[in-house]
């Protein structure tokens, strides 16, 4: 319609011209959704990290204060034996002792095999560096303890170490180029020690156990580059730790939902009834009161 006073059409107002089409003149009404969309986008990150911080640093930090560092012991001990056994191997005669104690082959037996493997938690790998590496291991048993217990902590770490190595014999059982996952004959006489594994699956579960993205994406997503990158025993290993961590950590927040679900619900107060209070029955004189 046109005004009389401006001559103009009512869409001219709006933004639309005389049939109604939008007039596509930028302007700040087509602004809005871009800006919404970073606002979005900002407000999204701002709660992910006040999250992230809220659960991997800020409770940690309250608990530690509540504790002590009693409640690092578990991390004190892993860090201490990985500088034990670092230093015993630095010697011929060490070294001999260390591999009989905890060196893991893949062709050995299985039984001598599991029963090497908490001792190879503690035995530094050849490849990698021996400080970062208790560095590494001393933040991720510290973290754990405090957040999950010690006795969560060293059921995941042990679990994660073991999925690795009896991965590696069905790889080795699958043989080279069978699904492209399998293994040549000589792998099985390379050594498997570490912590590496046990230290990626803790900082995994926790992740997912805490819903921290950033920290899942610095472990979870680094191992993957890692084993795209160098496609070697370890990276493999790692791999299989990661997704023994999720598989873990989705079960134990599966069971504490069915527990909550379970949980009896506090029974309803019966209702109040209002009305006159009857009265105290009158005894007749000379007997005795059983209300007395």
């Amino acid at each position: 319609m046109l005004h009389r006073e401006t001559r103009r059409w009512d869409g001219a107002d709006r933004g639309l011209d005389g049939d109604g089409a939008v007039d596509r003149v930028p302007g700040r009404r087509h602004e809005r959704p871009s800006a919404t969309w970073w606002w979005r986008l900002a407000l999204f990150l701002w709660r992910t990290l006040r999250g992230e911080w809220e659960g991997i640093v800020a409770d940690p930090l309250r608990r530690l204060r509540r504790r002590g560092l009693p409640g690092l012991s578990l991390a004190f001990l892993a860090a201490f034996g990985v500088i034990f056994f670092h230093a015993v191997a630095q010697h011929r005669t060490g070294a001999t002792v260390v591999r009989l104690l905890g060196g893991v082959y893949a062709d050995l037996p299985l039984w001598l095999a599991l029963l090497r493997t908490p001792v190879s938690l503690y035995v530094p790998a050849l490849d990698l560096p021996v400080w970062a590496g208790i560095t590494q291991l001393f933040l991720a048993f510290a973290l754990a303890e405090l957040v999950l217990g010690r006795a969560r902590t060293l059921a995941i770490s042990y679990a994660t170490t073991l999925a690795g190595t009896l991965m590696v014999r069905v790889m080795l059982a699958i043989g080279p180029g069978g699904l492209g996952i399998g293994l040549p004959p000589q792998v099985g006489q390379v050594l498997d020690t570490g912590p590496s594994a046990a230290v990626v699956g803790l900082f995994t579960y926790i992740s997912v156990v805490r819903r921290a993205p950033i920290v899942f994406t610095l472990t979870g997503g680094s191992m993957v580059w890692e084993s795209i990158a160098v496609p070697n025993l370890a990276g493999r290993e790692h791999l299989i730790a990661v997704g023994t961590a999720i598989a873990m950590a989705l079960v134990h927040e599966r069971r504490n939902r069915d527990r909550r679900r379970r949980r009896p619900r506090h029974e309803p107060m019966p209702p109040v009834v209002s009305g006159p209070v009857p009265a105290r029955p009158v005894m007749p004189p000379g007997r005795p009161s059983l209300l007395a």
